[in-house]
């Protein structure tokens, strides 16, 4: 074998030339101690608050988990994922990452997970761009103040408790109340108003999520929504991220200049699902045993609801958290804190619901601090005595029953309220839209139902609509495209005619 200088010189500078000096570190840990969904993890000496971490298993697949601990020895981690596979000794790598969910418009229609992923049985989901659940709240500079209503549907909600997009309001009362209806009604309502819809099922039973998801498919308004799901029988650690993830779907949306509502439904069950998981990271427990941070929990969530200028985008998100109460005890740990991060509260009453009156909304203690910025001029108008007439009827109804002879004026408000109590009721599923909430309210606060038996309302409500709407489209579209209130004498002609015409029939 004869050897040649020139090649073995030109296979040496090659090798001399990709020589690469370069010594990469891995951080690298290891699992110490792993049980209840929660590892401590030891050596990932640079591993930041919330980084997503990767787990080597025993079947030889990943599971990831995230850090929320840091302490001088461990690292304290929650699965994200079953920890059936992960044992003492295994390797954990750092990823450099937070945890990050899909978002974009592939997620309309669709049922996910508190990871993102899709859990409706309708194929993967092809999204191209995904954000970090958690994200500091837009600035005081970026913000506009609240000025347009976000319409429910709900007369008793868009008349005195308005709500504003990019509100804050807290449904809240005892279980079985009709919470969760509301926040339905509402999502149902926004299939004209361009708004983007994210319901946040957290703690839930699958049943009853299916059941929503059904509720929203029939009534069409899942092409606009996103149905995040952390069910009951879920890892605590995939119920505490959940409502973040929700939201994050929500600002995709609302950096594109659009308008979105998001219902995180209930935060009562994520102040527990956050409460077990610091438990089993020993961190000291506080009030009723949550930690002491439970209530930045809720503050850096709901904070993320705003109403940007026109600089930014002028998008908004609206929060509909709910939260629900112990035999109606509103001063309890959790309900206290979210009262006073929200701009408002519907309370539920279990009295009034018992008595029929649905939606049950107390007037008395419930409040939008948005107010009349929240709705259209006519609304503000007709509205505005609405409040005061229904707060007077249920005070005077609590003192009426002891006294039987009551004077002339007594017993006209009382027969007042009793048609307000009567034209605020309002089945499921059925909005109604501002036009004819603001007539229907206008005609029972200018005595226009006065001759009208109580138990006829109702009836008299729906052929209202139907009188107005096919006779007067003028004074509709008058509310529908201006938002202002039609001239007074037209309205109580049309009024004057339907009511004698009504009278007739009865």
């Amino acid at each position: 074998m004869t050897l040649r200088p020139d090649e073995i010189t030109t296979i040496i500078k090659q090798q001399i030339e990709n020589y690469n000096s370069k010594i990469e570190l891995d951080d690298i840990g290891t699992v110490i101690t792993v049980g209840d969904g929660i590892a401590g993890v030891h050596g990932l000496e640079k591993c930041m608050s919330g980084e997503l971490l990767e787990f080597e298993t025993a079947a030889g697949d990943n599971v990831y988990g995230m850090a929320l601990n840091l302490e001088q020895e461990f690292v304290g981690t929650v699965m994200l994922g079953s920890d059936a596979n992960v044992k003492e000794g295994a390797t954990v790598k750092r990823t450099g990452k937070v945890v990050s969910v899909p978002v974009g418009e592939e997620m309309l229609g669709r049922v996910v997970n508190a990871l993102g992923a899709p859990i409706d049985g309708k194929g993967p989901i092809e999204a191209h761009e995904s954000l970090p659940i958690e994200k500091i709240a837009p600035g005081i500079i970026t913000r506009k103040s609240v000025h347009k209503p976000l319409q429910t549907g709900i007369k008793a909600i868009d008349s005195m408790i308005p709500i504003g997009r990019g509100q804050r309001e807290l449904i809240i009362g005892d279980r079985q109340t009709g919470k969760t209806s509301i926040a339905i009604d509402t999502i149902i309502n926004q299939h004209d108003k361009d708004v983007i819809c994210i319901y946040v099922a957290i703690g839930q039973k699958r049943s009853t999520v299916a059941n929503i998801v059904d509720i929203l498919t029939k009534s069409g308004a899942m092409r606009y929504t996103v149905v995040v799901s952390a069910s009951a029988s879920e890892l605590a650690p995939l119920q505490y991220i959940s409502p973040y993830t929700g939201c994050t779907i929500g600002e995709y949306f609302l950096n594109k200049g659009k308008d979105v509502l998001c219902v995180y439904d209930d935060l009562s069950k994520h102040a527990v699902a956050y409460r077990a998981l610091s438990l089993l990271l020993k961190r000291p427990p506080g009030r009723e045993a949550y930690p002491g941070d439970v209530f930045y929990l809720h503050s850096r969530l709901l904070e993320r609801a705003c109403c940007l200028n026109e600089n930014y985008g002028g998008g908004s998100l609206t929060a509909l958290p709910i939260i629900e109460t112990q035999a109606g005890d509103i001063a309890a740990y959790i309900p206290t804190n979210v009262i006073s991060i929200t701009d408002g509260q519907i309370f539920l009453e279990t009295d009034l619901f018992n008595a029929g009156v649905r939606p049950a909304v107390n007037p008395g203690i419930s409040v939008s601090r948005v107010g009349s910025a929240a709705q259209v001029s006519a609304m503000k108008k007709v509205s505005g005595s609405l409040k005061l007439s229904y707060s007077q009827y249920r005070e005077l109804q609590s003192f009426s029953q002891f006294g039987s002879d009551l004077d002339e004026h007594t017993k006209q408000q009382l027969a007042t309220g009793e048609r307000i109590v009567e034209i605020l009721k309002q089945n499921k599923s059925e909005p109604v839209s501002v036009p004819n909430q603001v007539i229907i309210i206008y005609a029972v606060i200018n005595n226009f139902l006065k001759n009208i038996p109580v138990e006829r309302i109702s009836d008299f409500e729906k052929e209202l609509y139907d009188f107005m709407n096919s006779s007067q489209p003028d004074i509709i579209e008058t509310i529908k495209n201006t938002g202002a209130l039609p001239d007074k004498a037209k309205l109580d002609e049309a009024l004057d005619v339907f009511v004698n015409k009504y009278l007739r029939t009865v």
